[in-house]
């Protein structure tokens, strides 16, 4: 599993691009776990773009406890993503030159405003069976 392209594929999938570090480790703990098709896809997109630093790079930035990925991560996200084409089968292009060419920088993706609560919430249910479960064992 190539961790750079899974921070930034769990980044995107958060609003705003925004994810504190302890749902980041949570995600990539799901993702590390859920089998070969997640690794092989991870590297398949990885190998789109070999010289892939997300920090170095400013695809992320280090946020108060968290990270937040930016237009510059979302257009090297797209860019991995996106089909090859015959000519960049045979030359895959680093990641500043995949910058540079990009007209104008990707506007962040609508993601529905109450994904986190919802998150917020499924865990409080979680925590409160788990505590009526252990009440009721006593």
């Amino acid at each position: 599993m190539n961790f750079q392209v899974t921070v930034l594929k769990i980044l995107v999938s958060y609003p705003d691009g925004f994810a504190v570090m302890e749902d980041l480790k949570r995600d990539m703990a799901i993702l590390a776990t859920s089998g070969r098709d997640w690794a092989d896809r991870t590297r398949r997109l990885a190998a789109r773009v070999p010289d892939l630093d997300i920090f170095s790079q400013g695809l992320v930035e280090r946020i108060s406890g968290g990270w937040k990925i930016t237009a510059q991560g979302r257009a090297v996200l797209e860019f991995m993503e996106s089909r090859p084409a015959a000519s960049e089968a045979i030359q895959t292009p680093s990641v500043g030159e995949t910058i540079a060419t990009s007209p104008a920088p990707v506007p962040p993706l609508r993601q529905p405003a109450d994904r986190a609560k919802r998150r917020r919430e499924r865990r409080e249910r979680r925590r409160e069976a788990r505590e009526r479960a252990r009440a009721n064992a006593s």
